[in-house]
């Protein structure tokens, strides 16, 4: 992809403006994109904390690398992340039963995140700001926002890029929602100083797998706290996928407080009686390592594998991207991808067209819409096949 410099916005006379609904991953790789090539950007989040510290692994991915390099962050790649070797599949009695050479680079939420609000101008970075709905004008040419708190914003584009129960979404295509495909995903974070030998046996500094009926595990190192990729200041992340029925989803999604979530309970708030569940279930269905693992994690979290890929990304001045727009199964490693793929290609399009916003939509959607539904298809082909041992 060649380097794009930043477009004089004041050559039409009027620069650009952008509203951004969600100030994570997505809303920020498309905030220091557009900012990158003359647009306004304010980016506007309904949560008024920083987000969850301890969220879980990502593989790394060139279209991450490629927003870092267009918006200025030019670290060595190493530290971004904590490198795989191979990728080991364990049998039940926790042999190996295959071993391919496959090096990648495991990164973590955080380190994303952070790195992306140090690129962004955070005095157009508001919190505490819950969108309650979108005006666009007749000639839709310009869009407003209004939030609970009375407020409003105002430009010449609005992103949503506020995730799988994207408020945007559910205001102009309220017929597009996330299906549950039938299944888990149990999560956990294990210090690494706290992995045992027998642990660490097969699974250390690999990319790890286990399948069983209904069952299938992987795990892999990242970055520990403040972003630490040295050895033993690192976190083991696993991802344990179980086939799990809407009655038993329901059942999960009752937190430890009595709340009853949607779709995911984060770290530390899953209700006890699930890790004895898990480790109970952990020793009838994974070989020893990973029964270990799951076994000592402390604050294991859970999430929902839902499927979406909607039909149109744009309407007038208002898009949606990232998760808001499709919500690819973890399986394929592509949700932070596809964030920085629409967020890229937007970057793009709005270049070669400064002077023509809807044009440059028009020549965006459609693509990206396909890539959406590529993902789908690739995630439930996938799902399919390990968790339902259908081809």
């Amino acid at each position: 992809m060649a380097h794009h410099s930043p477009v004089n916005p004041e050559s039409s006379g009027h620069q650009p403006r952008a509203i951004i609904i969600g100030g994570s991953l997505s809303g920020l790789f498309v905030g220091t994109l557009l900012r990158q090539i003359g647009w306004k950007v304010d980016i506007y989040e309904r949560s008024t904390g920083d987000f969850d510290s301890r969220g879980g692994g990502i593989v790394l991915q060139p279209e991450v690398l490629e927003v870092f390099r267009r918006i200025g962050i030019n670290k060595h790649r190493k530290t971004w992340g904590v490198p795989s070797m191979d990728r080991v599949v364990l049998d039940r009695g926790g042999n190996i039963r295959s071993r391919r050479y496959a090096p990648q680079i495991q990164t973590s939420w955080p380190l994303i995140y952070g790195a992306l609000k140090s690129a962004f101008d955070m005095k157009h970075y508001h919190q505490d700001k819950t969108l309650t709905h979108v005006e666009q004008d007749d000639g839709l040419r310009h869009v407003t926002a209004y939030f609970e708190d009375g407020s409003e914003a105002s430009g010449d584009l609005l992103v949503g890029a506020d995730g799988g129960n994207s408020q945007v979404r559910s205001q102009i295509w309220p017929s597009q929602l996330p299906g549950y495909a039938g299944y888990l995903a149990w999560r956990g974070l294990l210090p690494e100083s706290a992995m045992t030998n027998s642990m660490r046996s097969e699974l250390h500094g690999n990319f790890g797998f286990a399948n069983n009926v209904g069952s299938h595990i992987l795990g892999y190192l990242v970055p520990g706290a403040g972003n630490s990729i040295w050895p033993e200041e690192r976190l083991y992340n696993w991802v344990w996928y179980r086939v799990a029925s809407a009655t038993l989803l329901e059942q999960v999604m009752l937190d430890r407080d009595g709340r009853q979530r949607a779709y995911s309970v984060p770290e530390g708030r899953l209700a006890a009686r699930w890790r004895d569940y898990l480790h109970k279930e952990a020793g009838s269905l994974l070989p020893p390592q990973f029964q270990e693992i799951v076994r000592a994690t402390d604050a294991p979290f859970v999430q929902a594998v839902r499927d979406l890929a909607v039909d149109k990304m744009v309407n007038g001045r208002v898009l949606i991207l990232g998760d808001a727009a499709s919500i690819p199964r973890p399986h394929t490693a592509a949700s932070t991808l596809k964030a920085a793929a629409n967020a890229l290609s937007l970057a793009d399009a709005l270049q070669a067209n400064t002077t023509d916003i809807d044009a440059a939509l028009a020549s965006w959607e459609p693509r990206q819409v396909s890539f959406g539904k590529q993902l789908l298809m690739q995630g439930m082909r996938t799902g399919k096949l390990l968790m339902f041992h259908q081809a």
